[in-house]
């Protein structure tokens, strides 16, 4: 599938020019910043240097002082709390979080982590039943119940209290609870919007320490589990979050906890860690739990203090990981089998399947992959407890929670975000959603979220590419989405001594180039996939790269390699 090539628009060169002075920096290490929002020397060295005290003031969060002084009624008066979550990676380290902050503090604290085939998404009834029935007189729901409204009345009435620590879009009405942390609410004025959910669970952690001046160490060890949340619910990495998966990531690669380092164990990885890691590698093991059995499983790993007890349970997680890639093969093929089928329509600007003998763990995962292979948004569902259950992923700039919001008379019950939902509906409306949905998507995404995107940051040189600006470009991680790894882009390329096919079926590239300025001797780069385009490449035809840096070891050797991300010939 063609790529569209979509370049930055750089700041205005008076500023990158000045800049570049105040920092001693390239060019390009000025623009790159600017087109971050760091404007300053300044800023740019906060932006480099974060520190633990550039987070925000906890209290400045809607509710925050009411949730301490329930939190602290609770702890004072020895009530029984128990700390709800969302099954998936984001919940189970919100609720592992607030556990261990916690079980030192409150007598006795549970988790419960609702049963996605019985119970589903959100807060669930028989979970506040269970406290009512066990004298539990405060719940804190994490990672969700910002649209339990009817929950939330349920569990008053049941003399249950309610805190949430959530990160989702709110209804037009919120729940009555005794807090609604949230820094999404429309009244909430707090600094940074874009927290994940066990981020908010932090800040709530995080107050109750500063109000009791408790030492910083009791936060410093939960960090780990923020920065997996942080990478693996796909939140922006930029301004608290970013310092957040920063010091996360220095706790993850230098003393995690347990449960962290034993799943770390199985995941053969023997580097420090960075964002993509914890997103491909981490990530869906702690999520297969959930997927497969119970997300229950993920918290026990991730509140482990014995080694014994952490491998067992790292071990079962693993067993599920492994099922959890064979049902989303399974369905992925089944589902584009049968879109490639003559009867269905292909020429939707959505794609709507339903079939409900799938997986319920494994639609999201099919979603994403569909949305990749066919580049549109995409509704996966399954039947469950007689309902349609599923999962929903968009393309790039098509916001996805409008379009599912616009349906609702068809919905029992929706939420997420821009990119990625979740919906439940009764059988008999998956037809009247299915065409009022692609109605909706048809009416408008334009034609260009319809193609998939490249963004790149700047257009250079290869002479551009030194030591120096490689090692710039590293104090800009970690990365993730709003701060991502740089691409950059540098036309009229050719190929240079060197240039071959690799891969089994010669379905890659190692290239070796030269620019038309013919001022650096050469530079080399791996195009995956790119194996075809080699017999123009050969001929001397020029071409034009995007493409990121990365360091290259080999033989002893260090150089810094291109990751190419698409070429394009001139004519094309």
């Amino acid at each position: 599938m063609k790529k569209r090539w979509v370049i930055n628009t750089p700041p205005e060169w008076e500023k990158i020019d000045k800049l570049s002075k105040e920092l001693n920096c390239s060019h390009v290490i000025a623009n790159l910043l600017l087109q971050r929002g760091v404007d300053t020397a300044e800023e740019a060295h906060a932006f480099f240097n974060p520190t633990k005290e550039m987070l925000h003031d906890p209290f400045l969060m809607k509710d925050m002082d009411k949730a301490v002084l329930r939190l602290e009624k609770a702890i004072d008066t020895k009530e029984k709390v128990m700390i709800y979550g969302d099954y998936d990676v984001d919940g189970t380290t919100a609720v592992a979080l607030l556990y261990k902050y916690l079980k030192n503090k409150c007598k006795n604290p549970e988790y419960y982590i609702p049963d996605r085939y019985t119970e589903g998404y959100g807060v669930s009834i028989l979970a506040i039943d269970y406290a009512a029935l066990n004298g539990i007189s405060l719940m804190i729901v994490t990672d969700c119940g910002v649209k339990a409204v009817e929950k939330v009345r349920y569990a008053k009435s049941k003399g249950v209290d309610i805190i949430i620590c959530d990160h989702h879009t709110p209804g037009d009405e919120l729940p009555d609870a005794v807090a609604v942390l949230d820094p999404q609410r429309k009244d909430c004025h707090y600094p940074y919007r874009w927290l994940s959910g066990c981020g908010v669970s932090f800040k709530l952690a995080q107050a109750y320490n500063k109000k009791h001046n408790l030492p910083p160490e009791d936060l410093d060890k939960l960090l780990d589990l923020v920065c997996v949340s942080i990478a693996s619910d796909i939140v922006p990495i930029t301004g608290e979050n970013r310092i957040l998966a920063h010091f996360g990531l220095l706790r993850l690669n230098s003393e995690p906890s347990l449960g962290l380092k034993t799943i770390l164990s199985f995941s053969g990885i023997n580097k420090d860690l960075t964002i993509n890691d914890i997103v491909f590698r981490i990530g869906p093991k702690i999520n297969a739990a959930g997927r497969v059995e119970s997300g229950n499983k993920s918290v026990e790993l991730l509140i482990a203090d014995d080694e014994t007890k952490a491998t067992e349970v790292a071990a079962s997680i693993n067993n599920f990981n492994d099922q959890r890639k064979k049902l989303d093969h399974d369905i992925t093929e089944e589902a584009l089998e049968y879109i490639n089928q003559s009867h269905y329509d292909q020429s939707q600007k959505a794609t709507v399947l339903y079939n409900p003998n799938w997986h319920k763990g494994v639609i999201g995962i099919v979603a994403s992959r569909l949305t990749e292979y066919y580049y549109r948004p995409t509704v996966i569902l399954t039947e469950s407890n007689g309902l349609a259950t599923g999962s929903a992923r968009s393309v790039e700039g098509f916001d996805l929670y409008y379009a599912i919001s616009q349906c609702s008379e068809f919905l029992e019950n929706y939420g997420g975000h821009k990119y990625a939902a979740g919906l439940t509906l009764r059988l008999e409306n998956i037809e009247p959603f299915t065409a009022k949905f692609q109605k909706i998507v048809s009416e408008t995404i334009t034609k260009e979220m319809l193609t998939p995107q490249i963004n790149i940051d700047a257009q250079i040189k290869l002479n551009d590419i030194t030591p120096d600006l490689y090692a710039m470009i590293q104090k800009f991680a970690p990365f993730g989405p709003n701060n991502t790894i740089p691409v950059f882009m540098t036309e009229n390329v050719t190929n240079f001594i060197g240039s071959k096919q690799v891969g089994r079926n010669n379905e890659h590239l190692k290239l070796v180039v030269v620019d038309d300025t013919r001022v650096c001797n050469d530079r080399s780069g791996i195009a995956f996939g790119m194996g075809k385009a080699f017999p123009r490449i050969s001929k001397g035809e020029y071409f034009d790269i995007c493409y990121t840096l990365q360091e290259n070891e080999f033989m002893g050797r260090s150089d810094i390699q291109m990751m190419i991300r698409d070429l394009k010939f001139k004519e094309e």
